[in-house]
This record gives structure tokens, C-alpha cells and sequence, in this order.
């Protein structure tokens, strides 16, 4: 249930009143006694906190980056060219 805040025009009695959303909204100041106590326009109780959907979120529209791609792939021609130097040098020396 939410809970919202009243205020009587006539005396400045404020009230936080935890009301259904069907309730009827009061006018009758707990105070003064007269029918002057308006609900007031308050912030939201709530805070969005952590990691969440933002503008900038699958901004690329679901590619991968080609940056990662490309340097995953040069690291592997890298091996992949000293194991075959360390294998030719292996097979020679048992040629020998």
C-alpha cells in the first residue's frame, strides 16, 4: 500500500497517511478539525539502483566488436607459427 503525505491549508498539520489506492482521500485535518487537509504531490519512494537498461546498451545491434576478433586471431597465428619453427627445428636435428 502507498503511503501518502497530507497537509491541512488551515493549521499546516502535515500527516503521512498509509492508504489503499481505492480509499477515498481524507478532508477532515486530525488538528483543526476542519475539512482542509489535502494530499500532497510528493517524489517517489523508490531508488533504481545498480546495472540496468540503458541508451547505450546493444548500441551495436547485436555484432560483436571487431576489435576482439581480430586480435584473437592474430594470437593465434602467432602459435600456431612458433610451433611449426620448433617442430622444423626438432625434425632436423633427428635428421641429423
Amino acid at each position: 500500500m502507498p503511503i501518502y503525505a497530507y497537509r491541512c491549508e488551515e493549521c499546516g498539520f502535515a500527516k503521512d497517511v498509509l492508504q489503499k489506492v481505492s480509499d477515498a482521500p481524507l478532508t477532515d485535518c486530525p488538528s483543526c478539525g476542519k475539512s482542509a487537509f489535502k494530499k500532497q504531490l510528493t517524489a517517489a519512494g523508490f531508488q533504481l539502483k545498480g546495472t540496468g537498461w540503458y541508451v547505450t546498451d546493444f548500441r551495436n545491434n547485436g555484432s560483436t566488436p571487431s576489435t576482439s576478433t581480430s586480435t584473437s586471431a592474430s594470437s593465434t597465428e602467432t602459435k600456431s607459427s612458433s610451433s611449426s619453427s620448433s617442430d622444423s627445428s626438432t625434425s632436423a636435428a633427428s635428421a641429423a
